[in-house]
């Protein structure tokens, strides 16, 4: 390279740091009223209007993540209590913008090992990176924890669920449950395989309910004490509060969520009709070390069918709703900011326009 070249190089570096945007969403569910919206002639589930309107948001980042609350384990489908999901759930989640699903939840063993075994399949034919939940121990100490380039950050994913709806694992099957000894040794493996950055999310806390309980306290604390840069919650259904916290002992930001509440559901009560997206920059320090630099939230709210409208739509919570729905829009963000305002640290809303959010 020309010395031209080089300092061209070293300048644009200057104006131009490296960062690397991380979207993280809530639980995408997949309810009786989801399927039979989605069915068509021919045993066809057709997904594609989900997720129109927020797609620029979450294809503009350079890593998407999403918690898939349900099995995909071949039919029959059903939904609540034992959910299961057609193949085109998860494909439309990957054509939507999703680079990598978290598995671990207390629906996971919904069709028992078979269905676990069956959506890892189904992950791994749609080629989408995971966590949470494996076809055996070796195969977990293979690729646990799951190590990601995100625009050139190295950044592991770990999953954790504090249950499964008191259904066991029956053979050798793994999902990965909330305990804290294995996850200080997941967190110091991450580190030994060069993680940059480790995200932690937790399946933890209390449906319906809007704050935190002290066991997601303390174990926030502990995650952020093993150096883990993003905790992100997820369960209740409803959202939950965000913290940037500074972590002064180890000298960095830490990126906390509580709870992003519902993605995509079929729920109608209040503060479940949607949820919150989170938005995390990862950047390089004048060192060269990947930290935490800002995140920022926003809402959305699904819309159900209604007339000739056949489909779920999870629409921006701040953009036009059909009039039938606004009401209800309003309740669950009045609720939302409500709660966000009083409790968020350091977590603002964004207010920029989906629409000027580019790939």
């Amino acid at each position: 390279m020309t010395l031209f070249g080089l300092l061209f190089g070293f300048t644009l570096g200057l104006v131009s740091p490296q960062t690397a945007d991380i979207v993280f969403v809530g639980d995408a569910m997949q309810h009786s009223r989801q399927l039979d919206a989605a069915r068509r002639p021919g045993g066809v589930y057709d997904f594609s209007d989900y997720y129109t309107a927020i797609e620029p948001y979450v294809k503009s980042a350079d890593f998407a993540v999403v918690n898939l609350e349900t099995p995909i384990a071949g039919s029959p489908y059903s939904g609540y209590p034992c959910f299961n999901a057609p193949d085109s759930y998860l494909a439309q989640l990957k054509t939507s913008g999703f680079d990598f699903i978290l598995a671990a939840n207390n629906h996971t063993l919904d069709r028992r090992d078979r269905g676990l075994r069956n959506t890892i399949d189904r992950l791994n034919a749609e080629g989408l990176p995971y966590a949470g939940i494996y076809r055996n121990r070796a195969e977990r100490d293979s690729v646990c924890p799951a190590i990601c380039d995100v625009n050139g950050f190295k950044v592991a994913f770990l999953n954790y669920t504090y249950g499964t709806n008191g259904i066991s694992v029956q053979g050798d099957v793994v999902v990965d449950y909330i305990d804290r000894n294995q996850i200080k040794k997941d967190i110091q493996k991450a580190k030994d395989s060069g993680a940059e950055i480790i995200a932690a999310c937790m399946h933890w806390g209390v449906e319906y309910v809007l704050l935190p309980n002290q066991e997601q306290k303390s174990l926030a604390d502990f995650l952020e004490d093993q150096g883990v840069d993003l905790i992100i919650g997820g369960h209740p259904h409803v959202i939950q509060p965000m913290e940037m916290r500074y972590n002064e002992k180890l000298g960095k930001k830490v990126f906390l969520v509580y709870s992003l509440g519902n993605f995509v559901s079929a729920m109608k009560k209040d503060g479940t009709q949607g949820g919150a997206m989170a938005r995390v920059r990862l950047m390089r320090d004048s060192s060269g070390k990947a930290v935490v630099d800002t995140a920022t939230y926003r809402l959305v709210f699904v819309t159900q069918p209604s007339g000739s409208d056949r489909s779920f739509r999870l629409l921006p919570a701040e953009g036009p709703i059909p009039s039938q729905w606004r009401a209800a829009r309003d309740r669950f963000v009045k609720q939302a900011r409500n709660i966000f305002d009083k409790h968020n640290k350091n977590v603002p809303a964004d207010t920029a326009a989906i629409s000027s959010y580019q790939e």
